[in-house]
């Protein structure tokens, strides 16, 4: 009788903590917040060829593009809350002793995952440094808004494959709107 008590009682003790195990609340959750840094390399436009008028700068095809490197971070605090800061430096290529560095910021949204690829669309707002001919070492600051989207594509855990990263950008100039664009392909690495 003792033993069957003995049994009896551990089976119970066992059911018990199982139901009891089922009551509990979670202690963590997993992270959400991410911050991606990369660098990557492009091949713009610039839309200004060195021709002047008596207005200012004349938006007009150049016959190079223009090529350099950059630096992007992509901050994501929720699924649909993510953030990229970015700055380009286009500095070879020149035509004419024409240049343009870009810096810039705004939300980035992901459009479709699929496999371990990601689109996005993205719309950033900051400044464009740029160089003008005839004068050397003469330049100016223009605000810079710029819109684009490409695909990240996941190799390991850590780094990801930015291929490609378009972007159509405009200087809302006050006579002559300049609207450079072009393409970027990079390395990211997710910090955490």
């Amino acid at each position: 009788m003792r033993r069957l008590s003995l049994f009896l009682f551990s089976i119970l003790l066992f059911a018990g903590t199982v139901a009891a195990g089922a009551q509990v609340v979670p202690s963590a959750a997993g992270r959400q917040v991410s911050i991606t840094v990369g660098g990557m390399a492009s091949a713009f436009q610039p839309d200004f060829a060195g021709v002047w008028n008596s207005n200012g700068v004349v938006a007009q095809a150049d016959p190079r593009p223009l090529y350099g490197v950059g630096a992007y971070v992509d901050v994501k605090l929720r699924r649909w809350v993510q953030f990229e800061a970015e700055a380009r430096w286009l500095r070879w290529n020149q035509y004419k002793g024409i240049y343009q560095d870009n810096y810039l910021i705004g939300p980035r949204l992901p459009v479709y995952r699929f496999w371990k690829a990601t689109v996005y669309g993205k719309a950033l707002a900051g400044y464009s440094k740029m160089s003008f001919d005839p004068v050397p070492g003469d330049t100016g600051k223009f605000t810079d808004i710029a819109f684009g989207g490409g695909m990240d594509v996941k190799l390991t855990k850590r780094i990801s494959l930015r291929v490609p990263d378009v972007e159509y950008q405009y200087y809302p100039y006050i006579n002559s709107p300049l609207s450079p664009y072009g393409v970027s392909v990079g390395v990211g690495y997710k910090i955490f």
